[in-house]
Order: structure tokens, then C-alpha cells, then sequence
């Protein structure tokens, strides 16, 4: 295995883990077990302890039929975290982070992101494309994320194989849009319902069992879609059970289009609605201009919001109300919105999403709007599990879920930005890793139990 590239398929039986480890039980619940015993059985966690609460600890390994795993000893500067999850991403336009960054959504889309999206129609430019986005989301800690695809079946068919064959979770689905769009980047509703049919195929036949790979339902957002195409999509989605992801209320401007496109609908989120979008597999990116009324509704029909502070920010679009999200108890996860954001990195939207929350306490006076340390890792782990409807099966390490980890290491060997100095207690290392950090702490990536990334 090369320094830092992914790893080959190992999948040892049992693994048994003692150090640091850290996950979140909740909003403000960050439990940091400072000499942890974990141990996974065939990529399932079989049990999490305080290792010192072990009188007699090979006896214990003997009853729990362990005593055989391999054993990974953690160093002082190393600890476990959950595999993040990045709720919102735009898989073909990764060759766009970083720039164009320089003016409002609509205009953006115009100039820079139907262009390049529009280039995924060469089977071989979509798979440089795509491996390249989906390696760099794995080397930044994402083992679980939804994609956006463009409108064609081919690309999105690879963009399907490439997470599969680096391991990475992911909803894929390819983008429908038959309005408000160029003419060569233009679907009918016909061939976009043929096509969705036909990428759900594919995406069933890849992993059956939906574990590791599950088409999403894909409507660009309400101004792309006629109403037809959200009717037909709607019912695909309820007749299949699958995952519907969308936009909804990023920016003024699209508020305005969306009240003149629709004109019966009381607002955004009903538009949505009527068309069979909204429902517990539903996520929706943004959302920063939602009324009350909305959250309410939204938050009844359990769906869920993606927050995409990077985005928000870097297009100008606004500040999302992610505290007032948060006292409802909705589901909230971060996104990274590759490439209205700019970086790839969960671990940056968590930071981000600290000092948008920051600035409105700024703007209003209103302190309790801030978000800390403990809700941001909550959103990249655990929230987004909840957006995703997986908080049954991943998102922290209570026993019986599936082993999805970061082996973090902040040691001076890594080159990385963080310092630990001995005696600091360990959430204050933590908090130097989520300020500072970034994927050269990223030692290893686990999901199931598997090694995908080593570095």
C-alpha cells in the first residue's frame, strides 16, 4: 500500500481499539472516552467501555470471544471520530472548487455550473471527474455522502461504480431538470423520467442491498422542474422508498422566481409539497429564508435540512437559521455544496458553521444564536446520519451500529496545523482539532470496518 493512497479491500474479523474516542450522543452531548475499549466484529461496533471500568481485562476479551482481534493501541495524540457525513454535494462540478466565486446564484449557474456540468456527457472526462471528488471527500473524513450527478445516465453511472469501488456511503442521483436551463443542457420530462429509471436500475443492481449505495431522487430545484416532472418524481420516490434531495430557499432572488413561477402555491417549501417532494427521506439544501411556518412544516414531516455555510457565504446567498433549527430538534446536518463551497471538507463546514452562527449573534445581539464546538461535531456526524435517515445504523459508536471511523492523529509527524502540549485535557484537544485540523490528521479511514484510506 502506497503513503497515502486508498487502501486495499482488508476486512479483519475482529478489531479491538484502546484510547482517546470521541463521538456525539446528541446536539450538546460530545462524549470524549479518554481510555476507550472498542471493539467491532465483522464492521459492526460489539461494544464501547470505559477500559479502566475492566477489572480483569483478558478475561473480559476471553467472555466477549476477542481475545484473538487485532488490537490497535492508540497513542496520546490519536483518536477515534465517526466518519462524517457531507449531506450536499455536486459531484460535477468539483473541477470548479475554489473559484468563480464572484457573483449571486443565478448568474453563477449561468456562467460557470451548467457549463461544466454540462462537459459530464464524455464518459472519460466524468471519470477523472469523479474519482478525483470522491478520493478527496474520503481523505477529508466523508464516509457517507450525497451526491448530485448531472443529467446523464452514463455519468452517473460512474459516478455509482467509483464510490463502490473506494467504499465510500453514498446517495447518487442524477440531476432532472427540463426548465430554466440551457438549451444543451436541457432534459424533456419524458427522457428524464426514462433516464431516473433507468439510473435507479443501475444503482439497485450495483449494491442491491442499498447499504453501502442507494439512488436519490433529484429534482435540481422547483425553477429547473415542471410540474409534471416534480409529480412523476414525487411518485417514484414514494413508490420505491427512496431519498428525495433538492434545493430550497438559498437565496432572494430565487425566492422571487419561485413566487412568480408559482404563483398558487403559499410559499417555497409548498411547492415541494404538492408535488409529493416533501416526506422523511427528503433533504433539503439550504434553507435560509425559511418562514416559521415552513420549519414547522417541515420538521412535522420529518424531512431534513443540509446547512451549507461555505456556499451560503461564498456566493452571497446568506445565514441560515441553524440554532432556531436546533431548538425545534429538526434534522440538521452540514453539506459541503461543492462547488458554490469551496472546499470538500466537512471539517471546514464545521468551522464554518460556527462563525455564520457567530455573525448572526453579531447581527442581532442575540448570543444563544452562536453554535459551539460540541453542536458542529453533532451536525458532521450524527445530524448528518439523522438527515440521512441512517442514525439507527451510523453516525457515532453505540454499540450494534456499523464501524464507520477516523483514526485521527495529531502528532508533529503529520505536518499538520494542530499543537498538543502535554497535560491539555482532552477536549480542548479535540476543539484544537476541529479549529485547526484538517486531512493530514487523517491517519485512517474506516467504513464497515474496512480500511479505504491510509496515510
Amino acid at each position: 500500500m502506497m503513503n497515502g493512497d486508498l487502501a486495499e479491500d482488508v476486512r479483519p474479523r475482529k478489531l479491538l481499539f484502546r484510547g482517546r474516542i470521541c463521538h456525539s450522543l446528541g446536539p450538546q452531548e460530545l462524549e470524549i472516552i479518554p481510555d476507550g475499549l472498542l471493539g467491532v466484529r465483522d464492521g459492526s461496533i460489539a461494544f464501547l467501555y470505559e477500559a479502566t471500568s475492566i477489572e480483569a481485562l483478558e478475561d473480559f476479551l476471553l467472555a466477549e470471544d476477542f481475545a484473538d482481534a487485532e488490537r490497535i493501541e492508540l497513542h496520546q495524540q490519536q483518536f477515534l471520530f465517526p466518519g462524517m457525513f457531507d449531506t450536499h454535494i455536486h459531484a460535477p462540478q468539483y473541477p470548479n472548487a475554489g473559484f468563480g466565486l464572484d457573483m449571486p446564484l443565478l448568474d453563477w449557474l449561468e456562467r460557470y455550473t451548467f457549463p461544466t456540468e454540462s462537459s459530464m456527457r464524455d464518459p472519460e472526462l466524468a471519470k477523472n471527474v469523479y474519482d478525483r471528488v470522491v478520493r478527496q471527500t474520503l481523505r477529508q473524513g466523508t464516509t457517507f455522502a450525497c451526491y448530485y450527478s448531472s443529467i446523464h445516465v452514463a455519468a452517473t453511472e460512474i459516478l455509482a461504480q467509483t464510490c463502490l469501488r473506494y467504499g465510500q456511503r453514498a446517495f447518487v442521483g442524477k440531476c432532472n431538470m427540463d426548465k430554466l436551463s440551457p438549451a444543451h443542457y436541457r432534459e424533456t420530462c419524458e427522457d428524464s423520467l426514462v433516464a431516473t429509471r433507468e439510473c435507479i436500475d443501475i444503482c439497485h443492481r450495483l449494491d442491491p442491498s442499498r447499504q453501502l449505495l442507494e439512488y436519490c431522487i433529484t429534482p435540481r430545484f422547483a425553477p429547473s422542474c415542471s410540474s409534471e416532472l416534480m409529480s412523476s418524481l414525487g411518485q417514484l420516490a414514494r413508490e420505491l422508498n427512496l431519498p428525495v434531495q433538492t434545493h430550497i430557499s438559498e437565496n432572494k432572488a430565487e425566492l422571487a422566481m419561485v413566487k412568480e413561477m408559482f404563483p398558487e402555491h403559499i410559499d417555497y417549501t409548498d411547492v415541494y409539497e404538492k408535488h409529493g417532494l416533501v416526506g422523511r427521506r427528503t433533504i433539503l439544501a439550504h434553507a435560509i429564508y425559511l418562514s416559521d411556518d415552513e420549519l414547522r412544516r417541515i420538521q412535522e414531516s420529518d424531512a431534513a435540512i443540509s446547512h451549507c455555510p461555505a456556499s451560503n457565504t461564498g456566493i452571497s446567498s446568506g445565514e441560515a437559521p441553524i440554532r432556531e433549527m436546533l431548538d425545534r430538534d429538526m434534522n440538521v446536518g452540514l453539506g459541503t455544496d461543492v462547488s458554490g463551497g469551496y472546499t470538500a471538507s466537512i471539517l471546514d463546514s464545521a468551522k464554518l458553521a460556527c462563525l455564520v452562527s457567530r455573525h448572526r449573534a453579531i447581527h442581532t445581539g442575540n448570543n444563544r444564536l452562536a453554535i459551539d464546538v460540541a453542536e458542529a461535531l453533532y451536525l458532521a456526524t450524527l445530524g448528518g446520519a439523522r438527515v440521512c435517515k441512517a442514525q439507527d445504523r451510523l453516525g457515532n459508536f453505540v454499540a450494534g451500529k456499523d464501524f464507520d471511523a477516523l483514526l485521527i492523529d495529531l502528532s508533529q509527524q503529520r505536518n499538520g496545523r494542530v499543537d498538543v502540549f502535554e497535560g491539555e485535557e482532552d477536549l480542548k484537544i479535540v476543539e484544537k482539532w476541529m479549529w485547526n485540523g484538517d486531512d493530514r490528521n487523517i491517519a485512517r479511514v474506516y467504513v464497515r470496518g474496512q480500511v479505504v484510506l491510509e496515510s
